[in-house]
């Protein structure tokens, strides 16, 4: 199959933000008529069809504010700049009529309130009709995890070839966006949780600076990594997310230096042959200057896994304790129910990466303070190197997604330092759709320094006039190879 196997809610599902609000002002399209077309597509390709399992739970009451939303908008009334746009949380995120749930059996009892950010999206306007599917509790469960696997909402598969991973943790909204439902979603990334889905699904991300958006009811991993961000399918519709996301409107930005990050490859080779090509067309037109900046060892993976769990311990503990409803207290708790409930909650693979968080004493581990200083030290000299003379470093995202593998685990094939060091120092990054790679997409990434988010989005428009479009997902089935 190489071809959208449900096109009658094509059209409709790939309108971007900017597309939507013009057909609602014109009158030829309402909030009702738009989700029907979405739960329709979504109902044929999400379960019944190639199964994507990209959704996680639908909001009973979308319909009914979807209509009150265009009764609004009829009586010349409009809540703010998503008036009526239809917009998906992951499953991480907590939301009125929504499970936020982490993909966990262990929450889907608790009670959800409205998170910060979903509070900013419905004062915009936005109309909340569902959640995305995720690897389960953000990926931080398992040295042998496969990506874009729940306990509760199954495997996410990959548009582009049903039997790739859509990459990790925001799998669902990395799929979902690729797939046509709907111009937007709202991922959340501590390290690649947004540029992985959105390069490997062929869409686009934006991680903002850590603290730019708000993360109170959001089911954490780590205070100084964890970031919400949108995934869409081009950067204006990113723009207008954040601008709502983060109560920050959009700032002029009268010049960008950009710079080439010639060290920073994914390795892998077709990937890295495909950036260099893309790179070097685009210098000429961005005036591109060349910086070498050193790639990681392995001291710094280890400092971060030390840093994430430890405060996974403290960070996940606090947040389960206050959350309304009955379930799990504590870390302890959730291992204790993950044992009680192996049969579905251990499947596939265990949860060591819990065990060692508990293990860890939180940020009174001895190791803590001295691991989290070296990674700030590694990640800021480097971007610092990166953004030499520059404001905004282009690099690659991540070689072609891998075959999901639920026996062995993940196996990807390269990504770009860029990530990691963007994840530790919390700087914004950005994965724009680059090209395809054996007829899988890969991803840029941009980069520029903490707060400048308008100055990376001033930047990723000058690129995204320059590249070529990749089209729409080939919704291949699976075949040996």
């Amino acid at each position: 199959m190489s071809h959208d196997p449900h096109p009658e809610s094509e059209s409709l599902g790939y309108l971007n933000v900017a597309e939507v609000l013009e057909a609602f002002e014109e009158s030829r399209l309402t909030s009702v008529e738009l989700l029907d077309a979405l739960l329709e597509r979504t109902s044929a390709l999400d379960q019944s069809g190639p199964t994507l399992r990209a959704l996680a739970a639908l909001n009973e009451r979308a319909l009914e504010e979807a209509t009150t939303l265009d009764e609004e908008r009829s009586r010349g009334l409009r809540r703010g700049p998503l008036h009526g746009v239809p917009v998906l949380i992951k499953d991480n995120i907590e939301a009125l009529g929504l499970p936020g749930s982490a993909g966990s059996s262990a929450l889907r009892s608790r009670e959800s309130r409205d998170a910060h950010l979903v509070a900013r999206l419905r004062d915009a306007g936005a109309l909340v009709w569902g959640s995305t599917n995720l690897s389960e509790w953000a990926n931080i469960r398992s040295s042998h995890s496969t990506s874009g696997w729940s306990a509760t909402g199954g495997l996410v598969g990959n548009p582009w070839s049903l039997d790739r991973s859509a990459g990790g943790s925001s799998s669902g909204s990395g799929a979902a966006v690729a797939a046509g439902y709907g111009p937007l979603a709202i991922g959340t990334e501590t390290d690649g949780s947004i540029t992985c889905p959105a390069s490997l699904n062929g869409v686009f991300g934006l991680k903002p600076t850590v603290g730019a958006v708000p993360v109170d009811g959001v089911v954490p991993i780590s205070r100084s990594q964890d970031s919400p961000g949108p995934l869409a399918r081009d950067v204006d519709s990113l723009a207008r997310a954040f601008a709502v996301l983060s109560g920050r409107g959009e700032v002029a930005v009268p010049s960008v230096v950009l710079a080439r990050a010639r060290s920073w490859r994914t390795g892998h080779p077709g990937t890295d042959e495909l950036l260099e090509r893309v790179l070097d067309d685009l210098a000429g037109p961005l005036a591109l200057s060349d910086t070498q900046p050193p790639e990681p060892d392995e001291r710094v993976s280890e400092d971060e896994v030390t840093v994430l769990l430890c405060e996974l311990s403290d960070d996940l503990s606090a947040y389960l304790a206050t959350r309304p409803g009955e379930g799990p207290r504590s870390l302890a708790d959730v291992i204790i129910h993950e044992v009680a409930h192996a049969d579905t909650e251990l499947a596939y693979f265990g949860h060591d990466l819990l065990e060692r968080a508990l293990a860890s004493g939180g940020r009174n581990h001895p190791g803590y303070s001295e691991a989290r200083a070296r990674n700030l030290e590694w990640a800021t000299t480097t971007l610092d190197v990166a953004l030499s003379g520059a404001d905004v470093v282009l690099s690659g995202a991540y070689a072609p997604a891998w075959k999901s593998d639920l026996v062995t685990g993940d196996h990807p094939a390269g990504v770009s330092p860029a990530i990691q060091a963007a994840a530790i120092a919390g700087w914004p990054i950005m994965s724009l759709p680059a090209g395809l790679v054996k007829g899988l997409p890969v991803g840029l990434t941009l980069v520029a320094r903490p707060g400048e988010e308008w100055a990376l989005l001033h930047a990723a428009r000058r690129v995204e006039v320059l590249l070529e479009p990749i089209g729409r997902p080939t919704w291949k089935t699976p075949e040996r190879g």
